[in-house]
């Protein structure tokens, strides 16, 4: 397996014009205590347009730079996704919710209270959000995921991260691991971050769009504090 370690010097990927690698490369990286060094070298991947593979608290995922068209562009080809369907991002907290998303008195209220965690909140999106990430009615699908990998990468980016599952419509089989990540992808991302074992599971995805939430997808996590 193509494994990087944290204990040796890594040679980035090179990132040809047609944004395609050869190869991706495989990370381990500690689940629980993420190591500094190479979560500064997924992140300079995704500033070089990269797109990557990684693990969250509820399944495996694919992501890159919101504010790389490019990038974000490769990963609806890879996706086979239809560019009226626009992705949902990650961001590293709360308060950086609130930049890119209307939150309310009521919506923050209940973001505080379970976030991090396994929910995607549809929300109106604020003029920070590329054209390309908003329906066409202006909303946003917005998370903060409870994996202190995610969490790194995005506290070090500045920047929130596309955010898709790591599985194809035609694709029945559980993406699990990395192996499974790169069975499906290892031709078409420049890295996946081995992460540990996750059992997959959707997100609940819940609409605060109005004052009172409406539950769009029942997934994993509690749907009872939106009720």
């Amino acid at each position: 397996m193509r494994t990087i370690s944290g204990t040796k010097k890594l040679q980035l990927p090179e990132l040809h014009d047609t944004q395609i690698p050869l190869m991706a490369r495989i990370f381990e990286i500690n689940p629980a205590n993420p190591q500094p060094r190479l979560i500064a070298q997924v992140v300079e991947t995704l500033h070089r347009g990269g797109v990557i593979c990684y693990p969250t608290d509820t399944m495996y995922g694919i992501g890159c730079d919101i504010f790389n068209q490019k990038a974000v562009k490769r990963i609806y080809q890879i996706k086979r996704r239809p560019k009226d369907k626009p992705f949902s991002f990650m961001c590293a907290s709360l308060t950086n919710i609130s930049n890119y998303g209307h939150v309310g008195n009521t919506a923050y209220r209940m973001m505080r209270k379970n976030l991090p965690g396994p929910y995607t909140f549809v929300l109106s999106g604020s003029k920070l959000v590329p054209k390309i990430m908003l329906t066409r009615q202006k909303t946003v699908g917005i998370r903060v995921p409870a994996h202190p990998i995610c969490l790194a990468i995005l506290e070090a980016l500045g920047n929130p991260i596309l955010n898709t599952s790591a599985t194809l419509e035609d694709d029945d089989q559980p993406v699990c691991n990395s192996l499974d990540v790169d069975r499906l992808f290892g031709k078409q991302v420049d890295l996946i971050l081995e992460g540990g074992e996750i059992i997959p599971q959707p997100s609940t995805v819940i609409s605060l769009l109005t004052e009172q939430p409406e539950i769009l997808r029942e997934g994993k996590g509690d749907i009872s504090p939106f009720l």
